[in-house]
């Protein structure tokens, strides 16, 4: 039997849960890019695969925050050249990697971002929004040229990061995710480049990834952000916790 007749419903299925958790705070690749993986692809293929569904994804989500009015559009253009750079030597360190290298430290990533969404710290970085000074402006800058390193190599948990990175700007919750859409559509275009480039692209898992992605970010956008999510949360904990050990273990 042809894979792709069981492959495909099921990332569809998938991604709607990834699209939802990439809008709403970060962590859907944690759950698409190892199934991938398992579903037999090379490490950089199943990598550049997962970018058609970000990228798709991040339209719908830009569309569904501008309709209701918030598009931060100066902020995000603060952050967004740096990304590009950082994305672009990222992704070509990405293509390079070894095989059993890229497994492993993915899954130490997946566990390290486990542990992150149980301490939950963002809940404790919220502050009051101050003026942008010369050197905030410049560790705005060099954050976000790591933010854009970090998710053109691997992606998953990127929104984390950025949401960390703005919370402590003094921004709020729902500005934070609409930069975050907007930023990594940026970054992401050009990762998905040099995939592309290098031929580590698989187009029909990659757009059936993407279809659910895109549902899933429509959803999240018209939801309260952070509110009524446990069970997701739960859920996301528990399979990628699995994921993360069959890495480990094979």
């Amino acid at each position: 039997m042809d894979p792709y007749l069981w492959q495909v419903p099921v990332l569809v299925l998938v991604g709607v849960v990834a699209g939802f958790l990439n809008v709403l705070a970060g962590g859907g690749s944690l759950m698409t890019l190892p199934l991938l993986i398992f579903f037999g692809l090379p490490v950089a293929t199943a990598n550049g695969t997962n970018r058609i569904a970000i990228f798709c994804q991040n339209i719908f989500a830009i569309t569904g925050f501008k309709r209701q009015g918030i598009f931060p559009i100066r902020i995000a253009l603060i952050c967004i050249p740096p990304a590009l750079v950082g994305s672009y030597i990222g992704a070509n360190m990405a293509i390079t990697v070894d095989e059993e290298v890229f497994r492993r430290l993915l899954a130490v990533i997946m566990i390290g971002v486990l542990i992150f969404m149980v301490i939950d710290p963002l809940k404790r970085l919220q502050v009051s929004e101050m003026p942008m000074t010369p050197i905030r402006l410049a560790v705005l800058i060099i954050s976000f040229f790591g933010v854009g390193i970090y998710g053109g190599f691997v992606q998953a948990g990127v929104g984390f990061i950025i949401i960390a990175g703005l919370l402590v700007h003094g921004l709020d919750l729902v500005r934070i995710n609409a930069i975050k859409v907007l930023v990594i559509f940026a970054f992401t275009f050009v990762a998905l480049g040099v995939f592309i480039v290098h031929g580590q692209v698989d187009y029909v898992l990659g757009f059936a990834l993407a279809a659910g992605n895109s549902l899933g970010g429509w959803f999240a956008t018209h939801m309260a952000v952070k509110k009524g999510h446990e069970w997701i949360k739960r859920f996301v904990i528990v399979t990628v916790l699995i994921l993360a050990l069959r890495l480990l273990l094979t």
